[in-house]
């Protein structure tokens, strides 16, 4: 399944997108920001493509005009979710290479993923969290309309998880 957007296409990984994963995740302030460490070879990029990556609920984000995967989307159901959810619920979690920071790509890629949890997968509410260290993930998800839920949490097994609390976030679906 691929979505679009005006300037990006959230489609499946590739084995081709090894190159530019590693180019990105390789950069030490971006993994470490998102709970997982920076990636050290081209061939641990290609494995995480591979295993990691290989679902249906994890998403190149793709720049539509270089047709570069720039970043990762992806939705974690219940049972596979850091955070207590409910069934009919998923958490959200994103990442955008550092050239592309502050200029509303995750913005834009988490609303059209809010409309297909919504509009398509019938969830009730998307959770998701951030590292307090990490505030402008936070504020993409403010954006959003997400709300601060008062909680935080440690993930221990994200990267400097158990060290590092998050704050957890939700939307709820509301009827129009």
């Amino acid at each position: 399944m691929t979505f679009d957007t005006p300037r990006l296409i959230l489609r499946p990984w590739r084995e081709e997108d090894s190159e530019s994963l590693f180019k990105y995740a390789s950069d030490p302030e971006v993994g470490p920001r998102a709970g997982w460490p920076p990636h050290l070879s081209l061939e641990e990029s290609r494995r995480v493509i591979k295993e990691i990556f290989g679902n249906d609920h994890t998403w190149a984000i793709e720049l539509r005009e270089t047709s570069e995967a720039i970043g990762c989307m992806c939705l974690y159901p219940y049972g596979e979710s850091n955070i207590p959810i409910g069934e009919d619920d998923v958490e959200v979690g994103y990442w955008v290479a550092r050239p592309y920071w502050n200029r509303g790509i995750c913005t834009e890629a988490l609303k059209e993923m809010i409309h297909y949890c919504f509009n398509v997968k019938g969830c009730h509410t998307i959770w998701s969290d951030f590292f307090v260290d990490n505030p402008a993930s936070g504020r993409v998800m403010q954006k959003c309309g997400f709300r601060d839920t008062g909680q935080l949490n440690r993930c221990s097994q994200l990267y400097r998880g158990g060290e590092r609390p998050v704050k957890i976030m939700r939307l709820d679906y509301a009827l129009d």
